[in-house]
């Protein structure tokens, strides 16, 4: 049993589980995860490596800081808590809301990321993704973006709400029970959902942070997506334009919460990039 701890690192508290021996890798989840998402491959890469799962600013048990939730501040925390750990170098992985994060530690800092992992999101608004996007965004992506709503209505049905997203992120077969508690106690009550859907508010500035950064400097970080349904391949063909060194795949009969549905896929997909 992985006993997380707490963190301090670029001015807030992360509830962080670290395990394992060897070269670090970082694993950043999304919504509505927390670090327990990893849990089915933590003990396989937990092997060669020291594993760092942290729950992202304002999710899970990491506190919830009233402002500063874009994919810049998220990078900061990552390399804060690179800092903190005395890690100079690792592989950083990130999924959903995890990905733009893990996006920018690679492109800005890549002294300090060995490969890039990058599963199942969008990277702000860079071309590519325009096949993904012909129906528009996501619904829950309007209804999360609006200050005070979702807080304020799902209060008394977080479960039923919750559910939702992980039925159909693993499509219709479920995810492993001590996840969905997890999932259901780190998501219940107003100040957890409104903390949550910060991160959803702030993606319009993510996306402009992602754009000047693009601008500024190209990918150099070997990188790899990982793609599934409902994103497929938009996230590769997004960095590839942006990156000097992109390949990617696609997991067949797999949905959205990766590490919970189809875990041992995901192991070979690492290993056959990480090494």
């Amino acid at each position: 049993m992985i006993e997380p701890r707490k963190i301090h690192a670029n001015g807030v508290e992360l509830n962080v589980a670290v395990t394992g021996t060897g070269p670090a890798i970082v694993l950043l989840h999304g919504f509505p995860h927390t670090w327990q998402l990893w849990e089915p491959v933590i003990p396989a890469l937990a092997g060669t490596r020291t594993v760092v799962a942290p729950d992202l600013r304002g999710l899970g048990a990491s506190s919830r800081p009233a402002s500063g939730h874009t994919a810049a501040d998220v990078a900061a925390d990552v390399t804060g808590l690179l800092d903190a750990l005395g890690i100079e170098r690792a592989d950083v992985v990130g999924i959903d809301l995890g990905t733009p994060p893990a996006f920018l530690v690679g492109l800005e800092h890549p002294g300090r990321v060995r490969r890039l992992v990058l599963m199942e999101a969008l990277v702000g608004t860079l071309p590519g993704a325009e096949e993904f996007l012909r129906g528009g965004p996501p619904w829950w992506f309007g209804f999360h973006g609006v200050p005070g709503l979702a807080e304020t209505v799902l209060p008394g049905h977080e479960r039923e709400y919750l559910d939702f997203f992980l039925h159909a992120g693993t499509a219709g077969d479920g995810v492993t029970p001590r996840f969905r508690e997890a999932v259901h106690r780190a998501y219940t009550g107003r100040e957890a959902l409104a903390s949550a859907f910060e991160h959803y508010r702030a993606l319009p500035e993510s996306a402009r942070q992602i754009a000047g950064a693009v601008g500024r400097r190209r990918l150099l970080v070997p990188t790899f997506t990982v793609g599934a349904a409902p994103v497929g391949d938009a996230t590769r063909r997004q960095v590839e334009l942006v990156g000097d060194d992109v390949r990617g795949v696609v997991l067949p009969d797999c949905g959205h919460i990766v590490p919970q549905h189809r875990p041992e896929a995901l192991l070979a997909a690492l290993r056959g990039f990480l090494g």
